[in-house]
């Protein structure tokens, strides 16, 4: 028998995770070999202090990423997943050139990870998912199964949530959460309220909805209570939709105080809140959330996709109730079935073994540098940003309006989009985002704004670009 004892103060995981981790690991660097034969379950949660239930979980988790085989009388052995390849997720696996596409700028991209551990490390949890395929391609439970919906209240408490799982549901990404919660709260042709410069998905959600939209009017402190406590007064609004930790796409995030602010104002008027808290977790330390401060009236969307990935189509909502949790199953229901249990799996494996976290690190790493890039080549103060922002907001001036600037920089691999998508009321201003996220290298992205800082120095007569 192999005299095997893992040392489980080197991982941040779940125990049981952690051993099927280290089983894997020493595999790797050849302290385990294939065929040797594992410590017996009992002894082996005597010597780690733990109780047997969490070691023998642990090799169930070994046992499905094929690391290892039990056989009854005989003990546990070390197979090596020696049939990774055969399976068709070796990790070497060259890319599918077909799925290689274009990609979209003007989407406000996470940087993408480049190391070759982090990306390993998230390719191995792809396989060990894997090992589930077949369950994972039936009809689930919709809003998640019950260790999707635990993952889920892991993550959540980062941002000091911790509701009940009854109140938590997963679906695929924040848009249909939004599409469904409106649908319960406003009939067409009633209205709904949002920052006046607010992220397009909403306008476009509203519109497919036929919902009028107020836009309110805000400071560099974000919507102004006095404003949303008249329209309260005058337009008898359904809801208000908030994105108030870096804002897209102005990037701000709205201080503690004025968000206890606007929650008094909702709770007077019972206003219901979307709040929509895609780039919550990208700060270390960001206000709490509006459904701490109004449980009973937010319903709380804590998106995956700027966080983690834009494909990783998840989304946990927290719905203010239990009462009002059934129409928000119904309208989700009627619109999506359920999220995909194959992307549930994944976003589950990631926060269990703290890969999701892993990419978090380097989105803020990443994020922090290009913004520091930015402001070693743009003057201070001609645009806004957050220091771990995805893009600039950035008000043209010297003749320059958002056609122009926008057809001068398209062809210099970031995103520009222009004001028109983000206002709700009123013309909209001279101003653009700029996105620095995605795929870009750096030293492109360098070139690119040394690029647009060169053609607003001058009147967009003076730009090469228009003969």
């Amino acid at each position: 028998m192999k005299e095997w004892l893992p040392d489980l103060s080197k991982s941040n995981s779940p125990r049981y995770m952690a051993i099927a981790d280290l089983i894997e690991m020493d595999l790797r660097s050849g302290l385990l070999m294939v065929g040797d034969r594992l410590p017996a379950q009992r002894d082996l949660a005597r010597q780690l202090d733990l109780d047997f239930t969490t070691v023998a979980r642990g090799y169930v988790e070994a046992r499905k990423r094929g690391l290892i085989a039990s056989h009854v009388g005989r003990g546990t052995f070390v197979t090596g997943g020696q049939d990774k390849e055969r399976r068709g997720f070796a990790l070497d696996a060259a890319p599918d050139m077909r799925r290689v596409s274009a990609v979209d700028f003007s989407m406000n991209l996470p940087p993408e990870p480049t190391d070759g551990v982090l990306i390993e490390r998230m390719r191995e949890g792809l396989s060990a998912v894997a090992s589930n395929l077949i369950q994972l391609l039936r009809y689930q439970n919709f809003g998640g199964e019950e260790v999707d919906k635990e993952a889920a209240a892991a993550w959540l408490s980062r941002r000091a949530l911790v509701p009940s799982q009854e109140r938590i549901f997963a679906s695929p990404g924040a848009h249909p959460a939004i599409l469904a919660i409106l649908s319960m709260l406003a009939k067409p042709g009633q209205t709904i309220l949002s920052e006046n410069i607010t992220y397009p998905g909403i306008r476009s959600i509203a519109a497919q909805l036929r919902l009028g939209m107020c836009g309110l009017p805000m400071d560099e402190h974000g919507i102004l209570p006095d404003a949303l406590a008249n329209a309260c007064e005058t337009r008898s609004p359904k809801a208000l939709y908030l994105n108030p930790t870096l804002q897209n796409p102005t990037t701000l995030t709205i201080p503690t105080k004025r968000r206890e602010e606007i929650c008094a104002v909702a709770r007077k008027y019972r206003l219901p809140i979307i709040e929509d808290d895609a780039y919550g977790f990208i700060p270390l330390h960001s206000p709490p959330p509006l459904a701490t401060m109004a449980p009973d009236l937010t319903w709380h969307i804590g998106g995956l996709a700027k966080c983690i990935g834009a494909g990783l189509r998840v989304a946990y909502i927290v719905a203010p109730d239990t009462k009002s949790a059934w129409p928000f199953l119904s309208a989700m229901r009627a619109t999506n079935v359920m999220a995909s249990p194959l992307m549930l799996a994944l976003a589950t494996r990631w926060i269990e073994d703290g890969t999701a976290d892993t990419i978090l690190r380097f989105i803020r790493s990443e994020a922090a540098a290009r913004q520091a890039l930015v402001g070693n080549i743009l003057p201070a103060g001609s645009y806004l940003a957050d220091k771990i922002s995805f893009n600039i907001w950035m008000p043209l001036t010297n003749g320059w309006t958002r056609s122009t600037f926008g057809s001068h920089m398209r062809n210099s691999g970031i995103g520009v989009v222009a004001s028109d998508a983000f206002t709700v009321d009123g013309p909209p201003q001279e101003a653009v985002r700029v996105c620095l996220g995605g795929p870009i290298t750096r030293s492109r992205l360098q070139s690119a704004i040394e690029f647009m800082a060169h053609a607003l120095e001058s009147p967009p007569e003076m730009a090469a670009t228009f003969f």
